[in-house]
């Protein structure tokens, strides 16, 4: 009966009751749409006063950049799946050396060649701190890829170097313990002679066997589960550390507590450490201490004799090998599937090394890493394909020790430095073909190999990597004992090969499938 009252009702003039308690309704409708626009009018001039008197300020003589907003800073202002397109685009605009703000923190961007060795080579005790974010919290800051600028990491590093270099680095021992694992990938491919496959956790798994045997003296079968679980977490963690969800962590404190994908990071580390732990007390069981067998038994002699300052302990060693184990794995493997993919993509190349490398190893039955020497154009394409893969292309974010300056810029102390990495293999008047994939930017005008100084696909400095040694005679006995062996091709049936990598701590090339033919017999090898 109301409703249909209605229908003849003229608001504002009413014939009875209902009409009358109809017209305070309205009223009290419009009241309360007054009161509600009121109350969005007050929060958004609340959110407004909030921004203006929080609006980030750059310190004085700070080095420009885009400018940012409350509390978010740069985030929402480049593409943070892969910001490297963007990074250059501020270069562009802003110089090769500009600021961001990741959230209220600021960060300097370096660029070229020039900026990034005058900071971390010329100024190198100002620019080689550790910034704290999510790889540093994850961490604890221990190990030695991301410890802070100090005693434990000068310590830890030294005691490294000697002992990789004690355990045949550069030495004949080392190029036998890379040509047995070469072995087994051989075998592994032979398999697929005449076919084609993933090469992805193939590459993985020896690349993570060689370093296994460093650090353990023991090697997995490829495919076996606990291998799996190392390259999987190791992998992960890898793409979380300059993801997406990095950046939101460091950059809003105020959500690191949520359950949100940032807490993966944590929970691979946990694993990862545990099961390190586990290894290590399993190779306690057959140690002979003074006699040192691996790396891990070098760390345990030197605890024997530790005195109270010392930074070894049980825990740094468990990080350390970790760090250790995820350098030595995530930049080989990502440069050996990027070599794989280019040569697959230009077969005339692949030709050349391979008449090169035939000629060489005519008589011999295995390569050396002394024969790089002769074999100037395989030792081109290799660093070729090293630029191309640009696989750490922000390398590990540095921060300053101290206030400093750099390029007439002032850099307060705490602050976080990017260098670009990327930038400089590809940096226009530094190579003769920065944008295409050519052996002739390593190569001289007699056709001698020649390393330009913008080479730096490890970075440089004191923080340059540790495996950086070890990695160049990885890739070298590698790409030269497959490419005797087989020839690689690009499946017919597999459309057409997408160069563009998925973005993390390490670029990654894409999953593609490796067409795989033999060029000779078993019994050559």
């Amino acid at each position: 009966m109301i409703n249909k009252h209605k229908t003849t009702r003229v608001p504002g003039k009413p014939r009875d009751f209902v009409d009358c308690y109809l017209d305070e309704l309205d009223k009290r409708r419009s009241t309360d749409q007054v009161i509600m626009l009121g109350s969005w009018l007050l929060v958004v001039f609340c959110v407004c006063l909030f921004f203006l008197f929080i609006r980030i300020q750059r310190p004085k003589s700070f080095p420009p950049g885009p400018r940012p907003i409350p509390i978010f800073g740069n985030l929402f202002q480049f593409n943070i799946k892969n910001p490297l397109k963007d990074f250059k685009k501020l270069a562009e605009q802003y110089g090769n050396i500009y600021s961001l703000y990741i959230g209220t923190k600021p960060a300097v961007v370096l660029n070229g060649l020039k900026v990034i060795r005058e900071a971390l080579v010329t100024k190198s005790a100002d620019f080689s701190g550790r910034p704290q974010n999510l790889l540093k919290d994850v961490t604890e800051g221990k190990g030695v890829i991301i410890a802070d600028y100090g005693i434990q990491w000068k310590e830890h590093r030294r005691f490294a170097l000697m002992t990789l270099r004690n355990f045949g680095l550069g030495k004949q021992s080392m190029e036998e313990r890379i040509l047995g694992e070469i072995e087994h990938l051989v075998a592994k491919l032979d398999k697929f002679a005449g076919s084609s496959m993933y090469p992805q956790t193939l590459f993985h798994d020896a690349a993570s066997n060689i370093i296994y045997l460093v650090l353990f003296g023991t090697r997995y079968d490829f495919g076996d589960e606990t291998l799996n679980v190392y390259v999987r977490l190791f992998s992960e963690n890898a793409k979380l550390a300059n993801g997406t969800w990095a950046m939101i962590y460091d950059a809003l404190p105020i959500v690191r507590s949520l359950p949100l994908p940032f807490k993966k990071a944590f929970d691979n580390y946990s694993t990862l450490k545990i099961l390190t732990a586990n290894m290590i007390n399993k190779h306690k069981t057959t140690r002979v201490p003074g006699k040192p067998r691996d790396f891990v038994d070098c760390y345990l002699d030197e605890l024997d004799t530790k005195d109270n300052e010392s930074t070894f302990s049980e825990e740094q060693l468990v990080v350390y090998i970790m760090n250790l184990h995820i350098a030595g794995t995530e930049t080989t493997s990502n440069t050996l599937l990027t070599s794989i993919l280019y040569l697959m993509v230009h077969p005339d190349i692949q030709k050349r090394c391979q008449k090169e490398i035939d000629v060489v190893l005519e008589r011999k039955s295995q390569p050396s890493f002394e024969d790089r020497h002769n074999m100037p154009y395989t030792h081109a394409v290799i660093h070729e394909c090293q630029r191309i893969a640009n696989t750490a292309p922000l390398s590990v974010s540095h921060c300053t020790t101290r206030d400093t300056e750099l390029m007439g810029y002032t850099i307060p102390k705490g602050t976080m430095i990017i260098p670009n990495l990327s930038s400089v293999l590809s940096e226009e008047g530094q190579w003769k073909f920065p944008h295409d994939f050519n052996p002739s930017n390593f190569l001289n005008e007699e056709g001698q190999f020649e390393r330009p100084e913008a080479f730096i696909p490890f970075s440089a400095g004191p923080r340059v990597c540790l495996g950086e040694g070890l990695a160049r005679m990885e890739l070298f006995l590698f790409l030269v004992t497959l490419l005797r062996r087989f020839q690689f091709i690009w499946p017919e049936d597999a459309g057409e090969p997408d160069f563009t990598p998925i973005f993390g701590l390490t670029l990654t090339p894409k999953p593609y499938r490796m067409g795989v033919r033999l060029r000779q017999p078993a019994r050559e090898m």
